[in-house]
């Protein structure tokens, strides 16, 4: 009897254990799902960028246009440094993206410490939803705000240049101004979202350390520096580090939207993105864009790779791996 009960208390926790496992699979389903048809599945399409695409008439599926198109080894890529400007390209996306981790970590964190200092918290609500909404705009929609202020012939600008008597800057024929636009703008829209992972993390902090400091004469400088720096370092440098993943990426609605695509501004707002768009609606070949693409996210993985191997050694437990 007691074998029979012991086989029995066996087979019924082994039937909890498998209905566990269905019940947790069950919610990790849709996830890995999605994972595999709009991740996995896609990079099907990295061979694209070794072959000249075309598009066969009598069955023109996907499967069958990659797999009897005619390879071409790395002539797809050759295309993005065929340009007399291509190192004013990769120079303006580097250097904007340079500017845009710099100062997005720097304000982002700033904004962060000042939101969790204030003690009113409708007041911090408040702030908190004034910085982050402009992240659900569209570049499309701010383009036309700031059209509105720079329009040449009725833009709010325009009207307060003519009406103080000031030469009247012509804003979309003229690309000095351009790089502090973009700058600007980019910061405007993006730092709220970073403001509120920073307050996240911020708001986690156990408040007795800033008690502690207190007790001990800290001020409130010194608390941020000893208490609230220390703690954020580990989401810094993560953040940081994806962020260098994509340091050879171009926001395509900023620098295409924003200016207006006009023409005399690409000395400082053509970068590769907008440049890859310009050579596909022209010469509309697949293998091209893909390739570009193909090159960005190898760039990109590579300097993750770099960035974290630094981090590691000099500190470990900041690392992504």
């Amino acid at each position: 009897m007691d074998k029979i009960k012991t086989r029995r208390k066996k087979a019924s926790q082994g039937y909890a254990n498998r209905r566990k496992t269905v019940l947790l699979l069950s919610m990790v389903l849709p996830g890995a799902i999605w994972l595999l048809f709009l991740r996995y599945l896609p990079m099907f399409g990295i061979l694209i960028a070794f072959k000249d695409y075309k598009v066969y008439t009598k069955a023109p599926s996907l499967l069958n246009n990659v797999l009897h198109s005619a390879w071409s080894g790395l002539q797809n890529f050759r295309f993005l440094f065929a340009t007399s400007d291509a190192l004013k390209i990769i120079r303006n996306t580097l250097v904007y993206n340079v500017i845009f981790i710099v100062l997005g970590l720097v304000l982002s964190v700033a904004f962060a410490i000042m939101l969790n200092e204030i003690t009113k918290k409708y007041i911090a609500k408040t702030y908190q939803t004034l910085m982050f909404f402009p992240y659900f705009m569209s570049w499309v929609v701010a383009s036309y705000f700031l059209l509105a202020f720079l329009d040449p012939t009725s833009g709010l600008i325009t009207q307060l240049q003519k009406g103080l008597g000031l030469e009247v800057i012509n804003w979309y024929g003229d690309a000095r101004p351009w790089p502090l636009i973009l700058v600007v703008a980019n910061v405007w829209k993006n730092t709220g979202y970073s403001t509120i992972l920073y307050l996240a993390a911020i708001t986690g902090i156990d408040k007795s350390q800033y008690e502690a400091a207190s007790i001990d004469g800290a001020t409130k400088l010194q608390q941020i520096r000893y208490v609230t720096l220390p703690h954020l370092r580990t989401m810094i440098i993560v953040l940081f580090i994806m962020n260098i993943g994509k340091i050879i990426n171009a926001d395509f609605g900023l620098f295409f939207s924003l200016p207006m695509d006009s023409g005399p501004l690409y000395s400082a707002t053509q970068v590769i993105d907008t440049y890859i768009y310009k050579v596909m609606a022209t010469v509309q070949n697949m293998g091209m864009s893909t390739a570009a693409g193909l090159l960005q996210q190898l760039v990109g993985f590579t300097c993750i790779i770099i960035a974290n191997t630094i981090v590691r050694k000099v500190d470990p437990d900041s690392s992504l791996f």
